[in-house]
């Protein structure tokens, strides 16, 4: 009836562009710096949820997996020939946080109403109605979360130290600046390598790689005490605090753990 109704549509489907896949050396080395910067960002998202949902923070095993599966993803996208990949939302783990809803379930269902959504165009268009404003004043809610929780895990860093707060300070705002400077000059990366220069604009014209890459080199060069760079802080009150395998389970899956760990 829906179909009948012109309620739903799947010609785009019989009018994709099937055939055999092309690879091209610029795209792939492309889409893999973009690769390389999503699951950095991934990482993090995966211990901000775990800090906004309550959880234990996720073990490497569990991380590993999620990036695996993030991978899987991007393959199954290129075979369609989407041209986009597939990462974490950094957004749904606001909502969670505001929402306080972190049940799988809950997800689940709502994946599916969102797929329902996509398909019926009807259903769809009544979220076009929202107004601008109130988009607006959620985005601000949710990102703002995003960068709060972000903050947070400084607590387990001395911020007395002029050592931190000069990685912090360097980082931050390289990460601001230098992808906004890369924007607005196109054409000032020119290695007569035209697929190297689409790597390294991916890379530069992201604000988490730069900002990361920065404070990586600078926390891993400056000379630091354990505790003064929160390592001893994190080991104590985060993975330490007699986390055992029941406390873990929440990252089981249903079968073959003892493969995946």
């Amino acid at each position: 009836l829906l179909l009948l109704a012109g309620w739903g549509e799947y010609g785009r489907i019989g009018r994709g562009q099937w055939g055999i896949p092309t690879v091209s050396l610029s795209s792939v080395l492309g889409m893999m710096a973009g690769v390389l910067a999503s699951t950095m960002e991934s990482i993090g998202d995966y211990y901000a949820c775990a800090r906004l949902s309550g959880a234990p923070p996720p073990p490497i095993h569990a991380i590993n997996r999620g990036i695996a599966v993030e991978g899987m993803g991007c393959i199954l996208a290129a075979l369609f020939g989407t041209g986009n990949g597939t990462t974490s939302y950094s957004q749904n783990i606001a909502a969670l946080g505001i929402t306080k809803v972190g049940s799988r379930l809950v997800l689940q269902t709502t994946g599916v109403l969102m797929i329902a959504l996509g398909v019926f165009g009807k259903f769809g268009a009544v979220f076009i109605t929202i107004p601008d404003p109130v988009i607006g004043g959620m985005f601000l809610v949710m990102f703002g979360m995003i960068a709060a929780v972000g903050i947070s895990n400084l607590q387990h860093v001395d911020l007395n130290s002029s050592r931190n707060l000069l990685i912090l300070g360097f980082s931050t705002f390289s990460g601001l600046v230098l992808p906004t400077w890369f924007h607005s000059n196109p054409g000032i990366i020119d290695t007569g390598i035209k697929e190297l220069d689409q790597v390294i604009t991916v890379l530069f014209t992201t604000h988490m790689f730069i900002g990361g890459i920065f404070g990586f080199l600078l926390d891993n060069t400056i000379p630091g005490t354990d505790k003064e760079r929160g390592i001893k802080n994190w080991q104590d009150k985060v993975q330490g605090g007699g986390l055992n395998s029941s406390n873990l389970s929440c990252y089981d899956i249903p079968f073959c753990n003892s493969f995946l760990k």
